[in-house]
C-alpha cells in the first residue's frame, strides 16, 4: 500500500490506498503479539482515522505472514500485569482500542494469516468482517496462564459465538483450526492461504464502493440492537435519514439509469 507511514515505534503500521486504509500490527518477530504499547497505539490510531471522512473501510492485518497476532506479549506480563492493579491499567488501554475498532467510523476487515489467538482473537472479534486461511489457528488459551478475559474484553466473543461456544473456547482452552473457527462463527469466511490478502481487500473494495453513510449508520443500528433497552423514537426515525441524503437520490437515479452509482458521503 501507498503513503505508508509508522506509528507507536513501528509497531504499528498504518498506509492508505484510496478510501481503504491498511492498519498492521508490526512485531513479526514477536508473531505481532500486543502489549500495552500496542494497545495504546491501535486506540490512538483508529481515532484517528475515524476522523477521516474520506475514507470508507480499514483493513487490519498482521506483518509476517506468519501470525494476525500471537495474543498478548507474555515476556510483558511482569511489568504490565504484574498484579490486579496493573491488570487493570492494562485492561483498560485493551477496552479502548476494542472500542476504537468496534465503534469507529469505518467498517473495519481483519485479514488473518497464521496465528490468531487471545488478544488477537479479541481485537479481530470487533472488527466486521473475518476472512482467513486454510491454515489459521485460533483459541484462547487463558487457562494455561491463570488469567481471565475480563467483562470487557468477553463482550465481544459472547456476542460474536454465544455464550456456549464462549464457555467452550475458555473452558477447554484448546487451539483449532479455521473449519472449527467457521463453525463457530468466529470468522466469516475461509478461503485457501494464498487468496486471503486477495479476498480481504475485495471485501473491503466492495465494502468502499457502497454508500458510506449507510455502511456507518448499519454499523451503528447493529451495535445498539445488542443492547436490550427499547428503542427510543429518535433512534427509529434515524433509521430512515438515509433517505434525506444526495447519496439516497445518487443510487436511485444510477440504478435506474444503469450506472454505477458516485457516492459522496452526504
Amino acid at each position: 500500500m501507498p503513503d505508508a507511514k509508522t506509528a507507536e515505534a513501528e509497531s504499528i503500521l498504518v498506509a492508505r490506498d484510496g478510501a481503504i486504509a491498511t492498519v498492521t500490527l508490526n512485531r513479526p518477530d514477536r508473531l505481532n503479539a500486543l502489549d500495552l504499547k500496542s494497545w495504546n497505539g491501535l486506540a490512538k490510531i483508529f481515532g484517528e482515522l475515524s476522523s477521516d471522512d474520506s475514507l470508507r473501510c480499514v483493513v487490519i492485518r498482521g506483518a509476517g505472514g506468519k501470525a494476525f497476532a500471537a495474543g498478548a506479549d507474555i515476556q510483558a506480563f511482569e511489568k504490565e500485569r504484574a498484579d490486579a492493579r496493573a491488570a487493570k491499567t492494562y485492561a483498560q488501554a485493551l477496552q479502548r482500542a476494542l472500542s476504537a475498532v468496534a465503534e469507529g467510523k469505518h467498517p473495519v476487515v481483519a485479514l488473518i494469516s497464521g496465528v490468531c489467538v487471545g488478544g488477537g482473537l479479541e481485537l479481530a472479534s470487533v472488527c466486521d468482517i473475518r476472512i482467513c486461511g486454510e491454515s489459521s489457528r485460533f483459541g484462547v488459551p487463558v487457562k494455561k496462564l491463570g488469567i481471565t478475559m475480563a467483562y470487557g474484553e468477553l463482550t465481544a466473543l459472547v456476542s460474536l459465538v454465544g455464550s456456549a461456544a464462549a464457555r467452550e473456547i475458555l473452558l477447554e482452552g484448546e487451539v483449532f483450526g479455521a473449519e472449527r473457527a467457521l463453525a463457530l462463527g468466529l470468522v466469516n469466511r475461509v478461503v485457501p492461504d494464498g487468496e486471503v490478502e486477495k479476498e480481504s481487500y475485495a471485501a473491503a473494495k466492495r465494502i468502499a464502493e457502497g454508500a458510506p453513510l449507510v455502511a456507518r449508520w448499519h454499523r451503528k443500528f447493529i451495535r445498539r440492537l445488542a443492547d436490550p433497552k427499547p428503542l427510543t423514537q429518535a433512534e427509529i426515525d434515524e433509521s430512515y435519514a438515509a433517505m434525506d441524503t444526495e447519496d439516497y437520490r445518487e443510487g436511485v437515479r444510477a440504478f435506474l439509469a444503469k450506472k454505477p452509482p458516485r457516492f459522496m458521503g452526504r
